[in-house]
Protein backbone atom coordinates (compact mmCIF):
# COMPACT_ATOMS: atom_id res chain seq x y z
CA UNK A 1 0.00 0.00 0.00
CA UNK A 2 1.66 3.44 -1.41
CA UNK A 3 1.00 6.81 0.51
CA UNK A 4 -1.60 7.54 -2.54
CA UNK A 5 -3.84 4.32 -1.36
CA UNK A 6 -3.60 5.86 2.39
CA UNK A 7 -5.11 9.58 0.49
CA UNK A 8 -8.03 7.60 -0.91
CA UNK A 9 -9.43 6.18 2.34
CA UNK A 10 -12.24 8.28 4.07
CA UNK A 11 -12.05 10.41 6.82
CA UNK A 12 -13.56 9.63 10.12
CA UNK A 13 -15.28 12.86 9.39
CA UNK A 14 -16.83 11.98 5.84
CA UNK A 15 -17.32 8.27 6.03
CA UNK A 16 -20.72 7.08 5.09
CA UNK A 17 -22.67 4.21 6.06
CA UNK A 18 -26.28 3.02 7.41
CA UNK A 19 -28.16 5.88 9.92
CA UNK A 20 -28.12 5.43 13.56
CA UNK A 21 -28.34 7.11 16.62
CA UNK A 22 -25.13 6.21 17.96
CA UNK A 23 -23.15 7.68 15.05
CA UNK A 24 -25.37 10.64 14.46
CA UNK A 25 -24.87 11.53 18.32
CA UNK A 26 -21.16 10.84 18.13
CA UNK A 27 -20.81 13.05 14.90
CA UNK A 28 -23.10 15.97 16.26
CA UNK A 29 -24.05 15.80 19.76
CA UNK A 30 -21.61 18.41 20.16
CA UNK A 31 -23.69 21.13 17.57
CA UNK A 32 -27.11 19.88 19.49
CA UNK A 33 -25.25 20.76 23.08
CA UNK A 34 -24.02 24.12 21.80
CA UNK A 35 -27.24 24.81 20.35
CA UNK A 36 -29.39 23.53 23.87
CA UNK A 37 -27.02 25.70 25.97
CA UNK A 38 -27.06 28.64 24.17
CA UNK A 39 -31.11 29.08 23.99
CA UNK A 40 -31.22 28.15 27.68
CA UNK A 41 -28.48 30.73 28.32
CA UNK A 42 -30.65 33.45 26.43
CA UNK A 43 -34.04 32.53 28.10
CA UNK A 44 -32.62 32.59 30.99
CA UNK A 45 -30.06 35.86 31.03
CA UNK A 46 -31.40 38.31 28.50
CA UNK A 47 -27.74 40.06 28.53
CA UNK A 48 -26.34 36.75 27.07
CA UNK A 49 -27.51 36.77 23.54
CA UNK A 50 -26.23 40.58 22.93
CA UNK A 51 -23.89 41.33 20.28
CA UNK A 52 -21.51 42.79 22.96
CA UNK A 53 -21.38 39.97 25.38
CA UNK A 54 -20.90 37.28 22.31
CA UNK A 55 -18.44 39.66 20.63
CA UNK A 56 -16.61 39.45 24.47
CA UNK A 57 -16.97 35.97 24.83
CA UNK A 58 -15.27 35.46 21.47
CA UNK A 59 -12.24 38.11 22.21
CA UNK A 60 -11.61 36.54 25.78
CA UNK A 61 -11.18 32.79 24.29
CA UNK A 62 -9.73 33.69 20.80
CA UNK A 63 -6.07 33.27 22.54
CA UNK A 64 -7.28 29.20 23.89
CA UNK A 65 -9.23 28.60 20.70
CA UNK A 66 -6.11 29.26 18.60
CA UNK A 67 -4.00 27.28 20.42
CA UNK A 68 -7.09 24.23 20.50
CA UNK A 69 -6.65 24.60 16.66
CA UNK A 70 -2.95 23.68 17.08
CA UNK A 71 -3.66 21.17 19.72
CA UNK A 72 -5.98 19.29 18.15
CA UNK A 73 -3.68 18.18 15.04
CA UNK A 74 -1.37 16.78 17.80
CA UNK A 75 -3.77 14.74 19.46
CA UNK A 76 -5.06 13.55 15.89
CA UNK A 77 -1.74 12.81 15.16
CA UNK A 78 -1.76 10.52 18.13
CA UNK A 79 -0.45 12.56 20.52
CA UNK A 80 -0.47 15.03 23.78
CA UNK A 81 1.13 18.96 24.05
CA UNK A 82 0.92 19.50 27.52
CA UNK A 83 4.00 22.62 27.10
CA UNK A 84 1.31 24.82 25.19
CA UNK A 85 0.84 26.96 28.24
CA UNK A 86 4.76 27.56 28.55
CA UNK A 87 5.02 28.05 25.33
CA UNK A 88 1.99 30.68 25.31
CA UNK A 89 4.08 32.27 27.82
CA UNK A 90 7.72 32.70 26.31
CA UNK A 91 5.98 33.86 22.85
CA UNK A 92 3.98 36.52 24.98
CA UNK A 93 7.60 37.51 26.92
CA UNK A 94 9.37 37.90 23.30
CA UNK A 95 6.75 39.59 21.70
CA UNK A 96 6.44 42.30 24.70
CA UNK A 97 10.43 42.52 24.66
CA UNK A 98 10.50 43.32 21.21
CA UNK A 99 7.48 45.55 21.23
CA UNK A 100 9.05 47.81 23.18
CA UNK A 101 11.82 48.43 21.50
CA UNK A 102 11.66 47.18 17.72
CA UNK A 103 8.52 48.22 14.80
CA UNK A 104 5.40 46.10 16.42
CA UNK A 105 5.02 44.27 13.06
CA UNK A 106 8.57 42.58 14.30
CA UNK A 107 7.47 42.07 18.01
CA UNK A 108 4.40 39.66 16.57
CA UNK A 109 6.62 37.99 13.87
CA UNK A 110 9.78 37.78 17.01
CA UNK A 111 6.75 35.95 19.38
CA UNK A 112 5.36 33.86 17.01
CA UNK A 113 8.60 32.23 15.61
CA UNK A 114 9.62 31.53 19.48
CA UNK A 115 6.49 29.32 20.00
CA UNK A 116 7.16 27.40 16.51
CA UNK A 117 10.97 26.99 17.38
CA UNK A 118 9.87 25.55 20.99
CA UNK A 119 6.91 23.06 19.05
CA UNK A 120 9.46 21.97 16.90
CA UNK A 121 11.87 20.59 19.97
CA UNK A 122 9.64 19.08 21.04
CA UNK A 123 8.34 17.50 18.27
CA UNK A 124 12.94 16.75 17.70
CA UNK A 125 12.84 15.18 21.14
CA UNK A 126 9.75 13.05 20.92
CA UNK A 127 11.03 11.78 17.31
CA UNK A 128 14.18 11.48 18.29
CA UNK A 129 14.18 9.87 21.48
CA UNK A 130 11.37 8.03 21.07
CA UNK A 131 9.74 9.69 24.61
CA UNK A 132 6.01 9.25 24.99
CA UNK A 133 4.90 13.24 24.15
CA UNK A 134 2.77 13.38 27.26
CA UNK A 135 6.14 12.76 29.32
CA UNK A 136 8.04 14.58 26.97
CA UNK A 137 5.80 17.81 26.94
CA UNK A 138 5.05 17.49 30.45
CA UNK A 139 8.85 18.02 30.88
CA UNK A 140 9.60 20.75 28.64
CA UNK A 141 7.17 22.70 29.53
CA UNK A 142 8.77 23.23 33.14
CA UNK A 143 11.75 24.01 31.14
CA UNK A 144 10.54 26.64 28.62
CA UNK A 145 8.27 28.42 31.79
CA UNK A 146 11.66 28.47 33.58
CA UNK A 147 13.39 30.21 30.76
CA UNK A 148 10.65 32.92 30.12
CA UNK A 149 11.09 33.60 33.68
CA UNK A 150 14.70 34.03 33.86
CA UNK A 151 14.57 36.28 30.94
CA UNK A 152 11.79 38.72 32.31
CA UNK A 153 13.52 38.06 36.00
CA UNK A 154 10.16 37.08 37.34
CA UNK A 155 8.88 40.41 36.73
CA UNK A 156 6.33 42.01 34.03
CA UNK A 157 7.25 42.51 30.59
CA UNK A 158 5.56 46.57 30.04
CA UNK A 159 4.90 46.71 26.15
CA UNK A 160 3.52 50.83 25.85
CA UNK A 161 2.93 50.76 22.41
CA UNK A 162 -0.14 51.93 21.26
CA UNK A 163 0.05 49.87 17.71
CA UNK A 164 1.14 46.51 19.23
CA UNK A 165 -2.00 47.12 21.85
CA UNK A 166 -4.47 47.56 19.11
CA UNK A 167 -3.31 43.86 17.95
CA UNK A 168 -5.20 42.97 21.06
CA UNK A 169 -7.61 45.40 21.49
CA UNK A 170 -8.71 46.91 18.32
CA UNK A 171 -11.48 46.79 16.23
CA UNK A 172 -12.79 46.43 12.41
CA UNK A 173 -16.62 47.31 12.16
CA UNK A 174 -17.09 47.03 15.42
CA UNK A 175 -15.75 43.19 15.39
CA UNK A 176 -12.32 42.62 17.91
CA UNK A 177 -9.37 42.43 16.21
CA UNK A 178 -8.32 38.68 18.19
CA UNK A 179 -11.80 36.91 16.73
CA UNK A 180 -11.19 37.57 13.26
CA UNK A 181 -7.41 35.96 14.20
CA UNK A 182 -9.27 33.41 15.86
CA UNK A 183 -11.51 32.77 12.71
CA UNK A 184 -8.24 32.91 10.43
CA UNK A 185 -6.67 30.14 12.54
CA UNK A 186 -9.84 27.73 12.34
CA UNK A 187 -9.74 28.26 8.74
CA UNK A 188 -6.47 27.61 7.57
CA UNK A 189 -5.48 24.83 10.10
CA UNK A 190 -9.42 23.06 9.54
CA UNK A 191 -8.21 23.50 5.53
CA UNK A 192 -5.24 21.77 6.17
CA UNK A 193 -6.71 19.17 7.95
CA UNK A 194 -9.91 18.23 5.70
CA UNK A 195 -8.27 19.37 2.30
CA UNK A 196 -4.77 18.45 2.56
CA UNK A 197 -2.55 15.03 2.01
CA UNK A 198 -0.90 15.92 4.89
CA UNK A 199 -4.28 15.75 6.97
CA UNK A 200 -4.82 12.54 5.57
CA UNK A 201 -1.47 11.32 7.07
CA UNK A 202 -2.02 12.79 10.13
CA UNK A 203 -5.68 10.88 10.48
CA UNK A 204 -3.37 8.01 9.66
CA UNK A 205 -0.26 8.63 12.26
CA UNK A 206 -3.04 8.41 14.99
CA UNK A 207 -5.23 6.06 13.60
CA UNK A 208 -2.13 3.31 13.88
CA UNK A 209 1.01 4.32 13.48
CA UNK A 210 2.67 1.27 12.37
CA UNK A 211 0.15 0.85 9.49
CA UNK A 212 0.78 3.92 8.61
CA UNK A 213 4.87 3.35 8.15
CA UNK A 214 4.26 0.14 6.85
CA UNK A 215 2.21 2.24 3.59
CA UNK A 216 5.55 4.53 3.85
CA UNK A 217 4.42 7.75 5.65
CA UNK A 218 6.37 9.04 7.93
CA UNK A 219 4.90 9.16 10.85
CA UNK A 220 7.89 11.27 12.56
CA UNK A 221 8.13 13.44 10.44
CA UNK A 222 4.21 14.11 10.41
CA UNK A 223 3.93 14.64 13.82
CA UNK A 224 7.09 16.76 13.76
CA UNK A 225 5.18 19.33 11.62
CA UNK A 226 2.15 18.83 14.00
CA UNK A 227 3.91 19.57 16.94
CA UNK A 228 5.43 22.89 15.23
CA UNK A 229 2.30 23.97 14.24
CA UNK A 230 0.85 23.60 17.98
CA UNK A 231 3.99 25.46 19.19
CA UNK A 232 3.03 28.24 16.23
CA UNK A 233 -0.34 28.55 17.22
CA UNK A 234 0.64 28.52 21.09
CA UNK A 235 3.31 31.69 20.49
CA UNK A 236 0.91 33.52 18.76
CA UNK A 237 -1.96 33.05 20.79
CA UNK A 238 0.85 34.62 23.51
CA UNK A 239 1.13 37.65 21.30
CA UNK A 240 -2.50 38.38 21.34
CA UNK A 241 -2.73 37.83 24.96
CA UNK A 242 0.52 40.02 25.45
CA UNK A 243 -0.93 42.65 23.34
CA UNK A 244 -4.25 43.03 24.88
CA UNK A 245 -2.94 43.86 28.03
CA UNK A 246 0.10 45.59 26.79
CA UNK A 247 2.30 43.10 29.50
CA UNK A 248 4.27 39.65 28.87
CA UNK A 249 4.62 37.42 31.93
CA UNK A 250 6.00 33.82 32.65
CA UNK A 251 3.22 33.07 34.51
CA UNK A 252 0.67 33.53 31.69
CA UNK A 253 -1.57 30.96 30.43
CA UNK A 254 -0.65 28.78 33.91
CA UNK A 255 -2.80 25.46 33.28
CA UNK A 256 -4.40 26.63 29.92
CA UNK A 257 -3.22 23.29 28.50
CA UNK A 258 -5.94 21.55 30.50
CA UNK A 259 -8.69 23.91 29.14
CA UNK A 260 -7.58 23.20 25.68
CA UNK A 261 -7.24 19.50 26.37
CA UNK A 262 -10.90 19.61 27.91
CA UNK A 263 -12.05 21.89 25.04
CA UNK A 264 -11.09 19.00 22.46
CA UNK A 265 -12.17 16.29 24.21
CA UNK A 266 -15.69 18.16 24.71
CA UNK A 267 -15.53 19.13 21.15
CA UNK A 268 -15.67 15.21 20.25
CA UNK A 269 -12.01 14.92 19.14
CA UNK A 270 -10.67 11.33 20.33
CA UNK A 271 -7.95 11.25 23.02
CA UNK A 272 -6.95 7.95 21.07
CA UNK A 273 -5.84 9.83 17.88
CA UNK A 274 -7.37 9.25 13.86
CA UNK A 275 -10.08 11.05 14.43
CA UNK A 276 -11.35 14.63 14.65
CA UNK A 277 -11.66 18.13 13.61
CA UNK A 278 -11.05 21.93 13.81
CA UNK A 279 -14.85 22.40 13.95
CA UNK A 280 -15.16 20.22 16.75
CA UNK A 281 -12.51 22.02 18.37
CA UNK A 282 -13.79 25.47 18.01
CA UNK A 283 -17.00 24.35 19.29
CA UNK A 284 -15.69 22.17 22.28
CA UNK A 285 -14.11 26.08 23.23
CA UNK A 286 -16.85 27.97 22.71
CA UNK A 287 -19.11 25.25 24.63
CA UNK A 288 -16.46 25.95 27.50
CA UNK A 289 -16.32 29.58 27.16
CA UNK A 290 -20.36 29.72 27.20
CA UNK A 291 -20.58 27.97 30.57
CA UNK A 292 -18.38 29.91 32.34
CA UNK A 293 -20.01 33.31 30.80
CA UNK A 294 -23.39 31.80 31.62
CA UNK A 295 -22.67 31.37 35.19
CA UNK A 296 -21.21 34.66 35.35
CA UNK A 297 -24.12 36.70 34.34
CA UNK A 298 -26.53 34.08 36.49
CA UNK A 299 -24.58 35.20 39.18
CA UNK A 300 -23.67 31.33 40.31
CA UNK A 301 -20.80 30.14 42.86
CA UNK A 302 -18.01 29.84 40.72
CA UNK A 303 -16.91 26.20 42.45
CA UNK A 304 -20.04 24.78 40.26
CA UNK A 305 -18.82 26.14 37.22
CA UNK A 306 -15.57 23.86 37.86
CA UNK A 307 -18.16 20.94 39.00
CA UNK A 308 -20.36 21.38 35.30
CA UNK A 309 -17.15 21.34 32.78
CA UNK A 310 -15.97 18.32 35.09
CA UNK A 311 -18.92 17.00 34.28
CA UNK A 312 -18.82 17.56 30.44
CA UNK A 313 -15.64 15.83 30.00
CA UNK A 314 -16.28 12.77 31.35
CA UNK A 315 -19.92 12.85 29.48
CA UNK A 316 -17.62 13.41 26.19
CA UNK A 317 -15.19 10.80 27.28
CA UNK A 318 -17.58 8.05 27.91
CA UNK A 319 -19.79 9.60 24.37
CA UNK A 320 -16.80 9.00 22.26
CA UNK A 321 -16.27 5.30 23.95
CA UNK A 322 -19.73 4.16 23.82
CA UNK A 323 -20.91 5.54 20.66
CA UNK A 324 -18.62 3.34 18.03
CA UNK A 325 -15.46 5.96 17.99
CA UNK A 326 -13.15 2.70 18.84
CA UNK A 327 -14.68 0.73 16.64
CA UNK A 328 -14.34 2.71 13.91
CA UNK A 329 -10.33 3.43 14.59
CA UNK A 330 -9.99 -0.57 14.71
CA UNK A 331 -11.54 -1.31 11.16
CA UNK A 332 -9.58 1.64 9.36
CA UNK A 333 -6.59 0.25 11.51
CA UNK A 334 -7.34 -3.43 10.23
CA UNK A 335 -8.06 -2.19 6.45
CA UNK A 336 -4.37 -0.26 6.64
CA UNK A 337 -2.80 -3.86 7.80
CA UNK A 338 -4.58 -5.87 5.35
CA UNK A 339 -3.41 -3.71 2.36
CA UNK A 340 -0.04 -3.14 3.48
CA UNK A 341 -0.06 -7.19 3.85
CA UNK A 342 -1.13 -7.27 0.24
CA UNK A 343 1.14 -4.71 -1.45
CA UNK A 344 4.40 -6.98 0.50
CA UNK A 345 2.76 -10.47 -0.74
Amino acid sequence: MTTQDIATLPRPETSRGRFSVSRFMSRYGIVIVFAALFIVLSVLSPAFATPRNLFNILAQTAPVGIIACGAALVIISGGFDLSVGAIFAAGGVVSALAAASLDPVLAILAGTLVGSLLGLVNGLIISGFGINSFIATLATGFIFRGIATIVTGGFLISAANSQFRWFGNGRVFTVPIPVYLFAFVALITGLLLAKSRFGRYLYASGGNAEAARLSGIRVELVRLAAFGISGTAAGFAGVISAARVSTGQADAGTGVELTVIAAVVVGGISIMGGEGAIWRAVLGVLLIAMIGNGFNLLNIDPFYQSIAQGVIIVIAVAVDSRTGGYFRRAWQAFRLRRAARSASA
